[in-house]
């Protein structure tokens, strides 16, 4: 089953309409959606490498257009739509005191936690809950998703066949480090 699933996200990152369906996921990951973008990314680019800068750029644009969306729940509906996300991801308790973290750090915590397997929802809707500097969120945001997605998009633009072949080669093990990953971010923001 694995491999046919596999397959099927190889054959769609080559559909005409593929760059879209990217763009809304990296969208909702930023604000919402519990998947990251790395699941179409990453094939994507295996599928396409002359196209990886293009797929990379049209993540981080939707990724970070997607963080304006998750500042605003922050921003403006905090105590509905914000709170139940949080709850959803374990991080209801102690929002007065996070608040007066995330003043002092924003600018830490949007860079460190923007690229690493940490929910990025959960930094864009703090940043709107501490009303931090807009500004300062959209480009610290755009430097980090860029950098996580220009980073994987290169690496597979330089090793894109023997990582293709590592890939359908160890697909159980890749897919299971994969979700560990995934997993691990939201534990670490269970016990952060």
């Amino acid at each position: 089953m694995l491999r046919s699933w596999y397959d099927w996200v190889i054959r769609m990152s080559e559909h005409p309409k593929a760059l879209w369906t990217l763009a809304g996921v990296s969208f909702a990951e930023s604000s919402f959606f519990p998947i990251p973008p790395d699941l179409m990314l990453i094939p994507m680019v295996i599928a396409q490498r002359a196209k990886a800068w293009l797929i990379a750029g049209v993540c981080t644009i939707a990724s970070v257009v997607g963080g304006f969306f998750g500042y605003a729940i922050g921003f403006f509906l905090l105590e509905t739509v914000g709170k139940w996300l949080l709850e959803f991801y374990g991080m209801s308790g102690g929002i007065a005191e996070f608040q007066e973290w995330y003043a002092k750090w924003g600018l830490w915590v949007i860079l460190i936690k923007g690229a690493t397997p940490i929910p990025y929802k959960l930094v864009t809707i703090a940043s709107g809950a501490a009303h931090f500097d807009l500004l300062v969120f959209g480009l610290a945001s755009l430097a980090t998703r860029g950098a996580r997605f220009f980073l994987v998009a290169a690496l597979l633009y330089v090793y894109g066949e023997p990582i293709r072949g590592f890939i359908e080669k160890h697909l159980t093990l890749v897919t299971t480090a994969f979700v560990a990953v995934i997993l691990a971010g939201f534990v670490a923001i269970r016990f952060l």
